[in-house]
């Protein structure tokens, strides 16, 4: 039977602390299509961190894909809608495009989109994770917990906001409303993006359009100051991320 060296174990150690070697969390995502339409789902590594399955790929009606994060991993997931990619992974989205690529490998979704948020835990402990409409919103989405301890509740937005938008808020697409813009990205004021004199809990109050993204959507992130009724925990738990659920 084969042994470690001293050595061996030292080299070991290395590769772990260099990041040469990915520590494996066990936590499990299983990214779930439950609409009746194809969703590309993108996948945005916090940090600058090496992607998730490259960070994008498709997802047909009804299929579900497992992702494995290393243990420490924050970033967060969307759902693209309306793509058209050729062969080679080049092409485009209606909602939630992150460069005119299948794969995003690094690059964001452009909003607005409805995210799948978390930070899991580098040692066991309280993983977060939310459901936000801070940046909009695209399509229904939620998060489910498997096997973990703790508070570990769900959290979605399962309501269609493109049927209830403002009009001043709409992304339309032909003649179809297809993403509702949060207040900070349509105005840019400091009072909708809790900048400037409003960056604080106490001087940025939910707006008019928040309000209305958190009735609609109760469960979910609707403005930059919502944690303590979005913001959710749990210990060692795997989740699944689901559209339309």
């Amino acid at each position: 039977m084969a042994t470690f060296s001293g050595l061996n174990l030292l080299f070991f150690s290395f590769l772990i602390a260099s990041g040469a070697i990915s520590v494996v969390s066990g936590t499990v995502f299983t990214i779930e299509n439950r609409c009746p339409f194809t969703v590309w789902p993108g996948i945005l590594t916090g940090n600058n961190g090496a992607p998730l399955n490259d960070g994008g790929f498709i997802l047909n009606s009804g299929a579900k894909v497992d992702v494995n994060p290393p243990a420490g991993w924050s970033g967060r997931i969307w759902g693209r809608t309306d793509c058209n990619f050729d062969g080679s992974g080049a092409g485009t989205c209606v909602t939630g495009d992150c460069g005119n690529k299948l794969k995003c490998a690094g690059a964001g979704g452009v909003p607005p989109v409805t995210l799948a948020e978390f930070t899991i835990s580098p040692s066991g402990g309280n993983d977060n994770y939310d459901v936000s409409l801070v940046d909009g919103y695209n399509i229904q989405m939620g998060i489910t917990t498997r096997d973990g301890s703790g508070d570990c509740r769900n959290a979605k937005c399962a309501s269609d906001l493109n049927g209830s938008c403002p009009n001043e808020l709409r992304v339309v697409a032909g003649s179809n409303v297809v993403a509702c813009k949060s207040a900070c990205a349509q105005f840019g004021k400091p009072e909708y993006c809790c900048t400037g004199a409003f960056s604080t809990r106490e001087t940025c109050p939910p707006s008019d359009y928040s309000k209305m993204f958190k009735a609609a959507c109760p469960e979910a992130y609707s403005y930059a100051y919502d944690d303590p009724s979005s913001l959710l925990t749990c210990t060692n738990a795997n989740y699944s991320i689901i559209f339309c659920p």
